[in-house]
């Protein structure tokens, strides 16, 4: 596959994993909200960073892994079973709670890049998922963790973060208005994502057996 392909796919996959509300791209919109866009924009800047740091070395722990196919196979067996729970949790049995709001409280703000490298930092979800995706891109020959490869992935993933943060930077307004139905459609779209992850999974679990 051509490293435009592979930078696109890494893209996308930063893209919709960050979709869901969460801490990140919610304190961006609501810094963008209560300081400005410029504000909001250092702050998703900074989150960014880390977390194309952190793509960095999730990819070169696949490499490592890849030498290791027995690993890998355990490991895809194990993210399956999850994958698969997580996607029946949010697709059948979550339910949406109304929670009130509570307002952004910041101790700083001088530096909202900072901020955002502190709190990205602090996430460390991304580098096992982002390990986990590399590995199952690699199993289908997408995806060649050479040097120019895994420099392709993480530029992608870093750009999908920080698209992310900046749609929820200049749309937190209309998302706002909707939040009445947006906690169900953001389960229907957690479980269908993490779906879609199932079957691939599947699929490369499959492949190594027929």
């Amino acid at each position: 596959m051509s490293l435009t392909a592979i930078f696109f796919i890494a893209m996308l996959v930063a893209f919709l994993s960050a979709v869901p509300p969460g801490l990140l791209n919610m304190t961006a919109a609501k810094i963008s909200l209560k300081e400005g866009s410029t504000r909001g924009v250092m702050f998703s800047l900074g989150a960014s960073l880390v977390f194309m740091c952190q793509t960095l070395i999730a990819t070169v722990f696949a490499r490592y892994l890849s030498m290791h196919p027995d690993v890998i196979d355990i490991l895809q067996q194990v993210a399956f079973v999850i994958f698969v729970l997580i996607t029946i949790y949010f697709l059948l049995i979550a339910k949406k709670e109304n929670k009130p709001e509570k307002d952004l409280e910041t101790k700083s703000k001088r530096s909202r890049f900072f901020q955002g490298l502190f709190l990205s930092s602090i996430n460390m979800f991304p580098i096992p998922f982002q390990a986990y995706m590399t590995i199952t891109f690699a199993s289908f020959g997408w995806l060649m963790l050479d040097k120019v490869g895994i420099a392709t992935y993480v530029s992608g993933a870093a750009i999908g973060s920080f698209i992310n943060l900046y749609v929820y930077i200049f749309f937190f307004d209309k998302i706002k208005k909707t939040k009445e139905t947006s906690q169900k459609k953001m389960n229907y779209i957690i479980g269908i994502i993490t779906g879609i992850i199932s079957i691939i999974t599947l699929i490369s679990i499959l492949r190594k057996y027929y």
